[in-house]
């Protein structure tokens, strides 16, 4: 694997050069080319010619030099077990020549075809949902996480950030639009599905449910096995994690916070946690168990340790994709839960519902209407579509989850079918996949997506989430660009800008952005801006959060050579 390195001193990123009677030039300052890919790397793929834009592009500013991970990001600083975030050195971008050689001079006649920001694993969850299962977080740290009651301060302040941009950070060129890729809410909620519409398009959330402005989640029960962040007790995470006393933290968790909503269009890519209760039994009904007990009046919030061991092993495993295990658990634990106020917006999610929700007016925004989705999609449960990028590249974006229940991925023959049909309907566009399982994490048809896209000669990237993990992995002809949760510390997005270098090759410049919350903390701002803070620093400091999932530099800030079709 080959990769170079350039730094701000070493090298400028895209500027607007201008040039007459043809599309808008940029100027690029390069560092050496490096040495030639290994002899393995693949030839050139068969020639197919994506059309040429119908008029040159928009004129593009100069590169944008706002707040992104290329300038600063979160650090942790002090020497005790709760550390604060301060301001850090950014992330250098990272030139990865594996697909092709990065030559000479070729930003001299680059030009920018399209540029977009993803989401990915938003994780908008209602705390105080019955079905959630803290209980298991002593199995599995995505259990329950101490910042789990602001996300949806958090994604305002991702809103807000992406709305600061200029344009591309590596480009200048104007971003077309946002893509999600998946678990946009936490368990297949209507409360949670709206409140996302409302951070995506603009409006007034109350991330609360069940009795208003009164918190009813494990962060109140007393128990020590979670934070308890309004009380005395020395709970587990104040005694081993120097997690803080703060008074009114849970009052304003569930106090209204204002979206301004993106200020361009948004399309919205489905994940497991988006269809399925829990994000891994089977899809439920209107009507039946997990729809009575999400509406209703009673939440366990503690388990004996061997009965949650065996129930997250069967989850884990995929031994109980139905429910039917956790089913039986609830029923038996009846007498031991927490009387709590019901609720009927917890109630389950269809697809149907799902792409009607989208489809209202007040979900609109900047559009388009339904966000990718059509009536033809609430009307046969095809949760997949194509969707216009730029005037040179299609998105295509699909649905990886399993309704028949678990966590991990599946493209079924039915929609690799259709993928195949429509790439070669646009074989004169450049094709940008979006999912939001990886490849690595759908066992069944990702294998099969892998070899359709290599026999594609316009397909570029295939752009995901799920694994909460920044991770970027060339594939012969493309790459597959894995980005990081905005749930788990570092919280990121990130910006995927298309280039032609107008020398036989193309560049993917991937900019990781953090959201616009400042770095520093104070646990007496509790405003709606403090939280988005808090959150980012809860994350980092949450007990069993998995670290690294920033990912090596040539999976952060980068430029992805590959060759033109």
């Amino acid at each position: 694997m080959r990769r170079s390195v350039s730094g701000p001193g070493r090298r400028g990123v895209l500027a607007l050069a201008g040039s007459a009677g043809a599309a808008a030039a940029l100027a690029l300052v390069t560092a050496p080319a490096p040495a030639r890919p290994p002899a393995s790397a693949p030839l050139a793929r068969a020639s197919v010619r994506p059309r040429q834009a119908a008029h040159a592009p928009a004129p593009v500013s100069a590169p944008h030099k706002g707040a992104t991970t290329l300038t600063e990001v979160a650090v942790p600083s002090g020497d005790g077990p709760f550390k604060r975030l301060v301001t850090g050195p950014g992330w250098r971008r990272v030139v990865r020549t594996e697909l092709a050689e990065a030559g000479h001079g070729r930003a001299a006649k680059a030009v920018p075809l399209a540029a977009l920001v993803q989401f990915t694993d938003l994780h908008l969850v209602d705390v105080q949902h019955p079905l959630r299962y803290e209980y298991l977080r002593a199995q599995t740290a995505s259990a329950w996480r101490p910042q789990e009651a602001l996300p949806v301060a958090g994604a305002v302040s991702l809103v807000e950030r992406v709305n600061a941009l200029t344009g591309g950070p590596a480009t200048g060129s104007p971003l077309s639009c946002v893509v999600t890729t998946g678990d946009n809410t936490d368990n297949n909620s209507h409360a949670e599905l709206d409140w996302f519409v409302e951070v995506m398009s603009g409006g007034r959330i109350t991330p609360d449910t069940g009795e208003p402005r009164l918190y009813e989640g494990v962060q109140d029960s007393g128990l020590p096995d979670y934070w308890q962040p309004d009380s005395d007790l020395r709970d587990r995470d104040k005694n081993a994690a120097g997690f803080p006393r703060m008074d009114g933290f849970l009052r304003a968790a569930v106090r209204r916070v204002t979206s301004p909503g993106l200020n361009m269009p948004w399309y919205a890519t489905v994940g497991n946690h988006d269809a399925l209760p829990g994000g891994c039994f089977a899809a439920a009904d209107t009507r039946g168990f997990f729809a009575d007990f999400a509406t209703g009046d009673r939440k366990l919030m503690d388990l004996p340790k061997e009965q949650a061991a065996r129930l997250w092993r069967a989850v884990d495993k995929g031994l109980d994709p139905k429910g039917e295990l956790f089913k039986e658990m609830l029923r038996s634990e009846r007498r031991r839960m927490r009387v709590v106020t019901p609720d009927p917006r917890r109630a389950p999610v269809t697809p149907r519902e799902y792409v009607r929700t989208l489809a209202r007016p007040h979900a609109k925004g900047h559009g388009p209407a339904g966000h990718g989705y059509t009536e033809a999609n609430a009307e046969d449960g095809t949760l997949y579509y194509t969707f216009r990028i730029s005037t040179q590249v299609m998105g295509y974006s699909l649905d990886t989850t399993r309704r028949d229940g678990h966590y991990k991925g599946r493209l079924g023959a039915a929609q690799l079918r259709w993928l195949k049909r429509k790439l070669a309907e646009h074989d004169d566009m450049y094709a940008i996949v979006f999912s939001h399982h990886t490849s690595t994490t759908t066992p069944e048809g990702g294998q099969e997506l892998l070899e359709l896209l290599r026999e594609t000669p316009h397909a570029v990237a295939w752009v995901n989430g799920h694994s909460h993990r920044n991770r970027i992995t060339p594939h012969e002809t493309f790459w597959e660009i894995s980005t990081a949760s905005h749930i788990d510390f570092p919280q990121l997005a990130r910006t995927v800008e298309l280039v032609d270098n107008k020398n036989g090759t193309l560049s993917l410049f991937t900019t990781l952005i953090e959201s616009a919350a400042p770095h520093r903390t104070d646990f007496t701002d509790l405003s709606q801006t403090g939280l988005a803070s808090l959150y980012r620093e809860l994350a980092f400091n949450a007990p069993g959060t998995r670290r690294g999932l920033e990912g090596a530099e040539g999976d952060r800030n980068t430029e992805l050579l590959l060759r033109k079709p």
